[in-house]
């Protein structure tokens, strides 16, 4: 990765990368009807903020749903889809590792549900979010690493062993680690230090202040490196928008005035509204990393992940600690 300072004080970086992000600018990725068009605008805006690059994400939703979402993203032509996310629907049933995710249509891995959304997205499928809990998923983490597909785990519960089994089998990803968990763990073991002793594991963080303690954060990124780090933002359709409601495939959510996202008349996170140029700025911030390391975990590790090139280029000025996107170039 290159990073330069121009004479004039800003700064030239490798477009950004977000291998998270379920809607944006008022657009749901997993509406199986979101118009073409609006997709495009989202990315548009999102491309505002230095991401180059990006994988659509579809959740947890029934097998229809999903499906349908996929297809539709997949009809749109633009350069900033590198792929697709596919976070779900083989996590924990189990409320506070599932999140918001709509618990009736949890399941278990089937290659065959897989080969469906390869089949709508023509291959594109370039990640996969799962928990190892399923009896099925080392075999299933198997076929998808075969593919050149890359396995993350996440929203989990499961053992040690689970982890070690599914790391064995090929996952190479912690999806937003130290979240999608229960509230409360047992000292040890439990599966958030499993994760991060898993050297065969990198992780990936949602940096916006809400998500994770500050300490959390540096504890992971010691423990994960700079090298195993990535940056996420698990944005959701409001990103960038007033506060109000929204939706997170059918799940009802709300944009507070404090930027946080939450299911519809409760406190639970579901997503963010974060931006990836407000991501670098946090982390720098938050645990001290230098601007070099934060670029790196939104351009050369999320890339490394999933098997793509960096691609553009963003100018940029650090005006009181935060990244000031000027231009993108694509």
């Amino acid at each position: 990765m290159q990073l330069t300072k121009c004479a004039d004080g800003t700064w030239l970086a490798p477009g950004f990368i977000d291998l998270q992000v379920n809607g944006f600018a008022g657009v749901d990725y997993n509406s199986p009807t979101a118009p073409a068009e609006e997709i495009s605008r989202s990315l548009r805006i999102m491309f505002s903020t230095g991401v180059t690059q990006c994988l659509p994400t579809v959740i947890t939703g029934s097998p229809e749903n999903m499906l349908g979402a996929l297809r539709n993203l997949a009809g749109v032509d633009h350069a900033m889809i590198a792929g697709f996310h596919v976070e779900g629907p083989h996590i924990s049933p189990e409320d506070g590792p599932r999140g918001a995710h709509p618990w009736r249509w949890v399941r278990s891995p089937e290659v065959s549900e897989y080969r469906r959304w390869q089949d709508a997205t023509d291959g594109r499928i370039k990640l996969v979010t799962l928990s190892p809990e399923w009896p099925e998923a080392p075999r299933y983490i198997e076929t998808l690493v075969r593919d050149g597909v890359a396995v993350s785990i996440g929203h989990t519960s499961a053992t040690a062993a689970q982890i070690t089994d599914a790391a064995s089998a090929g996952a190479t990803l912690s999806t937003h680690l130290g979240n999608g968990a229960h509230a409360s763990l047992p000292r040890h073991p439990n599966y958030i230090w499993e994760q991060l002793a898993e050297d065969r594991l990198s992780a990936s963080f949602i940096v916006d202040g809400l998500h994770l303690s500050d300490t959390f954060l540096r504890v992971a990124l010691r423990a994960k490196g700079i090298a195993r780090s990535v940056l996420v933002t698990d944005a959701v359709m409001p990103a960038m928008c007033a506060p109000g409601p929204y939706m997170l495939g059918e799940v009802e959510v709300e944009l507070k005035d404090d930027q946080r996202v939450v299911l519809r008349g409760g406190t639970r996170l579901a997503g963010s509204s974060l931006r990836m140029d407000h991501a670098i700025s946090n982390v720098m911030r938050i645990a001290a990393v230098s601007l070099e390391d934060g670029v790196a975990m939104a351009t050369a590790n999320p890339a490394h992940i999933v098997g793509i090139e960096p691609r553009g280029r963003v100018r940029f000025r650090m005006e009181n600690e935060q990244v000031q996107v000027i231009e993108t170039q694509p």
